[in-house]
């Protein structure tokens, strides 16, 4: 999955014109700006495709190997479909590090600038999360399609070309998704691994009416080892990458604030230039009024940025401590959870103000919905403890995409036409 030297070479050059550019149009997008990440985009597009060529690879010389002398079925001991997740796993994760790599090294430059322990804990969460959707979606694939054709197997070259089938796709858009990450590719991929990593400790789990008590209980002994370290795994992961997917949040925000206050200031010199006496002062009352209007105005991305990495450690510290070792911590952490997000919901018109009133509104709703459903579980009790989980998972991940969404419209309205 190497790509050549002078590939190499024109990517930095395209890379470095487009940041120039870019400090030289901060408030919108040349048409010169814009052809130049044209070509960077496509070529990212080729190495994606070198690094398919590369998955496929090694999937064809895998299946030779271990296929030479059985005809593998399609799912089950010594399958396609066990093969096929180890070399989906592996190639999506080579794929997704060539991938990442570029976008810190050449797009996203303030990756690449952060702490060194911070780099590394959020290239291991990706890199996990990549690699495990890979693996599960080739585990679930091949059983669908075994117990369709069932009894069915193949020859070595059939299972050789499902490998490299495999292979290829787990390369090409695990490269795409490293070197093209986004906010809102990131709240997507996190939504499916978590759903991913919580199906497969259901469908592994050895207690079939854990769902009688709550998700927590897929994180216990009881459920089976492959269920246990599945379960808290996702957890543990899911948390890093929150933390992960507020840094991007985060730098949208503080390109938006940083024009929105500029603006507002702007706005506030103007309508004090007729305010001032005639030695030039303004009335306490007109101070008193434009501090006040400073302090309502001012985008809070601190306070967005603490409240998010704190769901996020919530969320890996319940995976840490699972119910079964310490049940009043692993209570602590899911708590403290379900409360950041309420704080996060209920003050988004303080923390960041100028945003859409609509979005006030659905954050309010979404509010009102987690806390209805927690009363119809407790006192009303309704349903069980697995009902309100799966409902406040739901709010969570449709108000962050809502959430991401409206920040990506606002940056977008702030490059506005291409010059």
């Amino acid at each position: 999955m190497s790509t050549s030297t002078p590939s190499h070479g024109m990517a930095r050059r395209l890379a470095a014109q487009a940041a120039v550019e870019e400090s030289s149009h901060p408030a919108g997008v040349s048409r010169t700006q814009a052809q130049t990440q044209a070509k960077l985009q496509v070529l990212i597009e080729s190495r994606a495709i070198w690094c398919a060529i590369g998955g496929a690879l090694i999937g064809v010389v895998l299946g030779f190997v271990v296929f030479a002398e059985h005809r593998p079925p399609l799912a089950g001991e010594e399958s396609i479909q066990v093969y096929g997740s180890a070399v989906g796993g592996v190639t999506a994760a080579l794929a997704f590090l060539l991938g990442f790599s570029l976008n810190a090294r050449l797009a996203n430059i303030w990756l690449g600038e952060r702490p060194k322990i911070r780099q590394l804990m959020d290239t291991v969460a990706l890199l996990v999360v990549h690699a495990s959707i890979a693996v599960m979606v080739s585990l679930g694939l091949f059983r669908v399609f075994q117990e369709a054709f069932i009894g069915l197997t193949v020859d070595s070259i059939a299972g050789a070309v499902l490998l490299a089938i495999v292979g290829g796709i787990s390369g090409y858009f695990s490269f795409n998704s490293g070197a093209r990450i986004t906010a809102f590719s990131l709240s997507t991929l996190l939504a499916l691994f978590m759903a991913s990593g919580v199906l497969v400790s259901m469908i592994f789990a050895e207690n079939p009416f854990w769902w009688h008590v709550m998700f927590s209980e897929l994180g216990t002994g009881q459920a089976g080892l492959t269920s246990f370290w599945t379960f808290n795994t996702t957890l543990v992961v899911s948390g890093t990458i929150i933390t992960t997917l507020t840094a991007f949040i985060t730098r949208d925000l503080e390109i938006w604030s940083e024009f929105i206050t500029g603006l507002r200031a702007e706005k506030l010199e103007q309508r004090q230039a007729g305010q001032r006496r005639a030695d030039g002062r303004l009335p306490w009352w007109a101070r008193l009024r434009a501090a006040w209007t400073r302090h309502v105005s001012r985008p809070r991305i601190g306070m967005v940025r603490a409240v998010m990495i704190s769901m996020g450690v919530s969320l890996a510290g319940v995976g840490l401590v699972p119910i079964s070792l310490h049940h009043d911590i692993h209570v602590l952490f899911s708590a403290f959870f379900v409360l950041s997000f309420l704080v996060l919901l209920v003050g988004m018109p303080y923390v960041l103000p100028g945003f859409p009133r609509t979005f006030y509104l659905i954050s309010y709703l979404s509010a009102a919905g987690v806390i209805l459903a927690a009363a119809l579980w407790q006192p009303i009790g309704y349903y069980n403890l697995t009902s309100l989980e799966l409902i406040g998972a739901a709010v969570l991940f449709s108000w962050m995409v809502v959430f991401i969404r409206n920040i990506a419209a606002l940056v977008a309205q702030l490059k506005g036409p291409v010059a």
